[in-house]
């Protein structure tokens, strides 16, 4: 196999035809408008930032008490300085002039987010709990930290939205669309969940921005909370500011693939069966289930019970 080699006559022609196209199409070009946080960094990020959410399981392993102190501390040394990096030009996207109020307000944004750290922790211990206590296949709290992808998908939201929380763009929905590609579980970081959250099975499931989840829900696998359409304002853009996605209340179980769409609410203790498409509200206690497929049997003869030729 011989190399290629492109002469200077191609490589004018490629360059002239993608710069144009570049020029053409504003929308899907970065340029004169300064860097954003960085993908692969931004990814590296979240995954080491398990290491601070769950010591032992994630990062340094055979931990001691004596020496956590020192492991916490060189961890959030490292991860608060990366951290800063990728925060920093996400708030300079606000086009925020002044260098020295933009160093202190990322600066700010880094202490809020690792002073939330240990309530994050109080709020993944609830739903290790509460993915203990649904799922009979589990052995213990050890198998599910390690194993169960709706800790990576649950773990990953509650930390983007600390800072959805604090006003920084982008890194937030960096953080968690990296989740939906490890899990298949999108979570938008503006979504709010309350407390012992567990997704059984935990793929396929879609949570929109403006959703709400009480505490004590459980969702199966393939469920989506979405909006069911898109309001455009005077200008002919899609509104976007508005709750559209639905609400949840306390100890609400929603089973495979079902759909709930808009802004409704499925009141306490409501059950959502399987396959359910739902745009209107539901009480307090109630149950929801779609209609049962209706079952058409038909036998296939086998060698043993087919009928003589002669039988009709």
């Amino acid at each position: 196999m011989s190399e290629y080699h492109l002469d200077q006559k191609k490589i004018k022609s490629f360059v002239d035809a993608i710069h144009g196209s570049y020029l053409a199409h504003d929308k899907i070009q970065h340029i004169d408008c300064g860097c954003l946080p960085n993908q692969v960094d931004v990814h590296k990020l979240t995954k080491r930032l398990f290491a601070l959410i769950f010591p032992g399981y994630y990062g340094l392993q055979q931990l001691t008490r004596d020496m956590l102190r020192d492991h916490i501390a060189r961890l959030v040394s490292d991860l608060a300085s990366a951290m800063y990096k990728q925060v920093y030009p996400c708030l300079k996207m606000r086009v925020i002039e002044d260098e020295a109020a933009l160093d202190q307000q990322t600066q700010g944004v880094v202490d809020a987010f690792f002073e939330a750290i240990p309530g994050v922790r109080t709020l993944l211990a609830s739903d290790i709990l509460a993915a203990f206590e649904g799922d009979p296949a589990a052995k213990d709290t050890d198998e599910i930290i390690s194993a169960y992808p709706a800790v990576i998908a649950i773990g990953t939201y509650r930390m983007a939205h600390v800072l959805q929380h604090l006003e920084v763009p982008l890194m937030p929905r960096m953080m968690t669309e990296f989740a939906h590609s490890l899990t298949g579980v999108d979570i938008h970081p503006g979504t709010t969940i309350g407390s012992g959250f567990f997704i059984d099975h935990c793929t396929g499931v879609v949570i929109g921005e403006t959703a709400i989840i009480g505490d004590n829900c459980k969702l199966y696998q393939g469920v989506t909370l979405g909006a069911i359409s898109f309001p455009h304002d005077d200008t002919g853009e899609i509104r976007r500011d508005y709750k559209r996605h639905p609400t949840l209340e306390d100890n609400v179980i929603v089973y495979s693939n079902a759909s709930i769409l808009g802004d409704i609410v499925i009141g306490k203790g409501a059950t959502i069966g399987g396959n359910v498409f739902l745009t209107r509200a539901v009480p307090p206690g109630h149950t929801v289930s779609a209609k049962p497929a209706e079952l058409r049997l038909r036998n296939r003869p086998t060698q043993e019970n087919r009928l003589p030729d002669d039988v009709e």
